[in-house]
């Protein structure tokens, strides 16, 4: 069964970009208005809005993850708001895809999708807030607070002082990449995702923390001789690469050798230079949904090579967060939500022999 819906997944990524090019002129056939609130530029974006929305539903009925696709719908909703796109638009566009999708493909494949399609369609209407990430109860809230609203400020400077002030004061510098680093980074997106900071103010943000997170490595790095490797990796053209920096300066602070080797590189150079450089576990990062499929084919192709059985492979990222059962679909020994659960994760995965 599961082999049917990566089949029908595969198929719909196909022809995403044509049924992306005729969901759009059918809706705005069906609006006309909408060349009248976007202008002719709004017909290139609603066919790069279908073409994601398509990309979405073929990665989650490929491994078979209705939650994927639902979550999607719901952060979709809150992000168009701030384009003026209504939940009504998302709809016409969501039930021309499902004509389109229904006159192009086959069954049994044409209803696995739609039932899918379905499942996204159902929360379209319903009333979505998100509460934001920092709140009073979490430790260290004041200071994230405090953080976040000098990065806001463009107060990078007095940003990175109060950090210094922390470290000083004995907060442990885990503490603060948890509580104030990733929490805060959360916030961001939230904020951009609702309209309430644009994205160059998101981009100005993570640069800050970014840049105040290499002013630290002389606080707490040292030279580690011997003990266990980690590399670590981000699939397909993953731009957030934040997290998984935090993630590896984690693995480094508890005694780690660990290898940050970012995003794009091929399966094959990958592959290459874990043989030439064994290591004990490998972290992939995945933050956009339709970047899962990647994970899989390089867990798929690194399980293919006896040279490295014994490496161990940890998954994380948001869709994993999303759907906690999803990285036992691409392969993984194991996944954790956050670094200082990837550690805890990995204790038991490579234990201190």
């Amino acid at each position: 069964m599961y082999t049917d819906q990566q089949d029908a997944g595969e198929r719909l990524k196909q022809i995403a970009e044509q049924l992306a090019e005729e969901v759009t002129l059918r809706q705005y056939k069906r609006q006309p208005e909408l060349m009248d609130r976007f202008g002719p530029s709004g017909k290139a974006r609603t066919r790069q809005d279908s073409l994601y929305h398509l990309r979405y539903l073929a990665e989650s009925v490929s491994l078979a993850s209705p939650l994927l696709f639902i979550n999607y719908i719901i952060w979709l909703k809150v992000l168009l708001a701030q384009y003026k796109i209504t939940a009504e638009d998302l709809r016409v566009n969501l039930d021309l895809m499902k004509e389109a999708i229904s006159i192009e493909l086959p069954s049994p494949e044409k209803e696995m999708i739609l039932s899918y399609l379905d499942m996204g369609m159902y929360h379209v209407l319903e009333e979505v807030s998100l509460a934001p990430f920092l709140q009073p109860e979490k430790p260290y809230f004041r200071e994230a607070d405090q953080y976040l609203k000098l990065l806001l400020d463009g107060e990078r400077r007095r940003a990175s002082d109060l950090i210094v002030e922390l470290l000083d004061s004995g907060v442990p510098i885990q503490e603060i990449y948890l509580h104030i680093f990733q929490d805060s980074q959360y916030e961001i997106g939230r904020l951009w995702q609702t309209g309430k900071i644009t994205v160059a103010q998101e981009h100005y943000c993570t640069a800050c923390t970014q840049s105040i997170i290499s002013q630290l490595y002389p606080r707490w790095i040292r030279a580690q001789t011997g003990g266990r490797r980690m590399v670590a990796v981000g699939v397909g053209g993953e731009l957030h690469e934040i997290g998984l920096r935090m993630l590896a300066d984690f693995f480094e602070m508890e005694g780690w050798n660990t290898y940050y080797l970012g995003s794009n590189m091929p399966s094959e150079s990958l592959i290459r230079y874990l043989k030439e450089e064994p290591a004990d576990l490998l972290a992939v990062s995945v933050t956009m949904t339709f970047h899962v499929s990647e994970a899989q084919r390089l867990i798929a192709a690194i399980r293919k090579n006896s040279e490295l059985d014994g490496l161990n492979i940890m998954v994380g990222g948001m869709p994993f967060n999303i759907d906690a059962e999803l990285w036992k679909k691409v392969g993984a020994d194991g996944y954790a939500p956050d670094a200082k659960r990837a550690l805890e994760i990995a204790e038991q995965l490579v234990p201190i022999v």
